[in-house]
């Protein structure tokens, strides 16, 4: 099963592969690293969930699927509101947060996006694993 999930995996563009294992990753889990800081704890809840969440769909499907897309549109959705409201009441906060907060905010959107075109191909019947 695990080989089949890192063969598909590597069947994804590389493009893909790079914003995956060394940006949308690391970046969704670095709010673990500001847990004291005000609202980390939901905002590393809702990052790290979007990605738990394809877990089930990974295992079933035993590699990259668009559905993997359902996920990052439940919790990303609102993670991007909750970081724009906490970026607006963070006066004192430390600049290594905001940082991570600008950087999460970008990356997530940009996820959104991608994810928007992947969930429409999915519901229109595009159902291929990678």
């Amino acid at each position: 099963m695990i080989a089949n999930i890192w063969a598909s995996f590597r069947r994804l563009p590389l493009w893909v592969q790079i914003w995956v294992g060394a940006i949308l990753m690391p970046v969704n889990l670095l709010p673990l690293a500001f847990l004291g800081q005000l609202g980390a704890g939901l905002i590393a809840f809702l990052a790290i969930g979007g990605m738990a969440l394809n877990l089930p769909i990974l295992l079933r499907y035993q590699g990259f699927s668009k559905a993997m897309a359902f996920p990052h549109l439940l919790l990303w959705v609102p993670l991007v509101g909750v970081i724009a409201v906490h970026l607006q009441g963070l006066e004192g906060a430390r600049d290594s947060y905001v940082a991570l907060l600008l950087v999460l905010l970008a990356v997530d959107v940009i996820s959104l996006l991608f994810d928007t075109v992947d969930a429409i191909k999915w519901w229109r019947g595009d159902r291929d694993i990678a």
